[in-house]
């Protein structure tokens, strides 16, 4: 549509609060948006200079305008929100978030369970959440279980079936963490109490559960029920500790939502910390995605009505790092300037920060949720080795050699966790005599920097040497040569004790024998020694077995190949010989005539 036949309807469009809807040519619904004055926000479309190439691209697809009128910008917001998250239109903002969050659910029935679920049924139960993450769910609910006194059998505790006597306490009575109303010693006005308490804790409300708990200790001591007492201050000493180490504000700050955002050019990170009482009980960090030249200041307040109404959130304040218009004019909105809710920013801040870092580290190691163990594992050898960047490239080298002939050396690479073969290359000693493994770790190590120096490669984070301290210092020699030292870090890796040796330190890093970064390391050290011993089997095979049968006159590498395929080594060879059957055994396989050869060549040297 241009900006002449937006004229011709211009008129008609109201100039009251409401939401307008774009379609293309193919009745395809292209975006939704809110406006306190329709008229103004969809003409300001049609007027202005775009900033965006996507804007410019939107008003030349639209066909059709539709409006809905509305009584108030609040409605607005909430109306463009439903119906963006209803038809998902192409250039709206897009929220990366398709998770099913967990919920604890307090069922309807005499005596409710309380449990974990992420289904939500209309049942006319009550559902406490959503939660950000299971593992911290299950973690509240064994909290809860040490402190509140629930069943969680799934009897079905109706007041007959308590007085027929058909059920009997379980083990759970016996541990103190039920006071069984399966056989009526618990009422059930006694039983909401204790569920009004697991609300209270559930909501960051500690206040009241640890005053209930201390009128409850005070009765029992006044019964004399010291023992009782005792359960109930143990009880009352872990609440306060749970407390002191979970409140990060001022607990009389009240029931706070906190937001901060940061924005890549069309990505925007958006941290959710729910406080309540002062204690942060839920915390999100949501990617959104823009389509056209949104505002932070809109991202933001559109993220911030799609997590409250996630979380089910009332707070009547939300703090934030600059001013927003926010469509509920009975909640406040706070920039602080300093203090706890300053402090509690800059906590946001920091957990958005964090959670961009780790999806850089994800593509930069080209990992995907399939195989997302692969960083936590690569982050956990970097985390006990110390290293200033995650090893994604690890090479390790090892050497083999004969009774002092055909010494050769083995590197491997892994890159991102697992092996990169192409990568695997072997060395072929030349400069070193005899049995010199030091001197021949040196030259493995000098060839391969030299040549990575000269193509201009990058380094691996990480060269595990196989060997100790000797032959680290022999590859810390080829580094200092070829004044490479601070682009990457070497260590060896001792064979007996699977000690790991540092450059330069006297103590050696022992890691726990069944670490994660042990093993791993140790699956490297492996699949070079496989490497190495492969090739070098191969070159000692040609130089003492099938270069002496080429020795023989008449005899070429084919035919020589042919022998040991058949036979597998000289010794079957000389054995058939010695027994009478070698002209005959040989003649089938390469002809009478050299046969004959290798049966003279055989004998004349026995």
């Amino acid at each position: 549509m241009t900006s002449a036949e937006f004229q011709h309807i211009a008129s008609t469009i109201p100039a009251q609060p409401g939401i307008y809807k774009y379609y293309d040519s193919a009745d395809q619904l292209l975006y939704v948006g809110k406006a306190k004055h329709l008229r103004k926000r969809v003409g300001s479309y049609f007027s202005k200079t775009f900033t965006s190439y996507k804007t410019h691209e939107l008003v030349q697809r639209i066909n059709r305008i539709e409006f809905t009128i509305v009584n108030s910008e609040q409605d607005a917001f909430l109306l463009e929100n439903t119906l963006i998250k209803q038809f998902q239109p192409r250039y709206n903002i897009n929220l990366k978030d398709d998770k099913t969050y967990p919920y604890i659910v307090i069922k309807k029935e005499p005596f409710p369970r309380v449990f974990l679920t992420r289904k939500k049924i209309e049942d006319g139960s009550e559902y406490l959440g959503p939660y950000t993450s299971v593992k911290k769910v299950r973690e509240l609910l064994m909290f809860i279980k040490q402190t509140i006194q629930l069943r969680n059998c799934t009897l079905y505790l109706t007041d007959s079936n308590i007085k027929k006597k058909k059920f009997k306490v379980c083990l759970e009575y016996h541990l103190g963490n039920c006071k069984g109303p399966c056989e009526g010693l618990q009422s059930l006005e006694d039983y909401d109490k204790n569920i009004a308490q697991l609300k209270n804790l559930l909501r960051g409300n500690l206040t009241p559960v640890i005053r209930h708990f201390k009128e409850e200790m005070k009765q029992q001591v006044v019964s004399l029920e010291f023992e009782k007492a005792e359960l109930v201050k143990k009880k009352i000493d872990y609440l306060e500790n749970y407390q002191s180490r979970s409140v990060v504000a001022n607990a009389k700050a009240g029931d706070l939502d906190v937001f901060y955002i940061l924005k890549e050019l069309d990505t925007a990170w958006v941290n959710y910390l729910m406080v309540r009482s002062g204690a942060i009980i839920q915390t999100q960090t949501n990617k959104v995605e823009t389509h056209l030249d949104e505002s932070v200041e809109e991202i933001l307040s559109f993220s911030i009505a799609q997590l409250r109404t996630t979380f089910n959130s009332d707070a009547g304040e939300i703090v934030v790092p600059f001013l927003i218009e926010y469509p509920e004019s009975e909640v406040k909105i706070t920039v602080p300037a300093g203090g706890d809710r300053k402090k509690l920013l800059q906590l946001a801040e920091k957990n958005v920060q964090h959670f961009i870092d780790e999806l850089k580290n994800k593509e930069r190691l080209r990992l995907d949720n399939k195989n997302a163990d692969k960083l936590d594992l690569l982050l956990q050898v970097q985390k006990d080795l110390q290293l200033q960047e995650i090893p994604a490239h690890i090479e390790c080298f090892d050497n083999s050699n004969f009774q002092g002939s055909y010494p050769v050396s083995a590197m491997v690479c892994f890159k991102d966790g697992v092996p990169s073969k192409k990568d695997y290359r072997h060395f072929n000693v030349k400069t070193v005599e005899g049995i010199n493994d030091f001197a021949t770790m040196k030259e493995a190590v000098y060839r391969r920097y030299k040549r990575l120096q000269a193509e201009e490669q990058p380094f691996p984070q990480l060269v595990i040497i196989d060997g100790g301290k000797g032959q680290l210092s022999a590859a810390m020699e080829a580094i200092d040569e070829l004044e490479v030292g601070g682009r990457t870090t070497l260590v060896g890796l001792a064979k007996n004790e699977e000690e790991i040796f540092f450059a330069g330190d006297q103590e050696s890093l022992k890691l726990p024998y069944n670490s994660s970064s042990l093993k791993f390391i140790r699956r490297i050290r492996d699949e070079v020694h496989r490497f190495g011993i492969t090739f070098h089997r191969a070159k000692r095979s040609k130089g003492t077995f099938q270069n002496e049968l080429e020795d023989i006159p008449g005899i070429g590498s084919s035919t020589a190949d042919q022998l040991l395929k058949e036979f597998k080594s000289i010794k079957n060879i000389r054995e058939v010989i010695r027994e009478g059957k070698g002209e005959i055994e040989m003649g089938k396989l390469i002809g009478i005539s050299k046969a004959k050869l290798v049966v003279k060549y055989f004998s004349d040297k026995s």
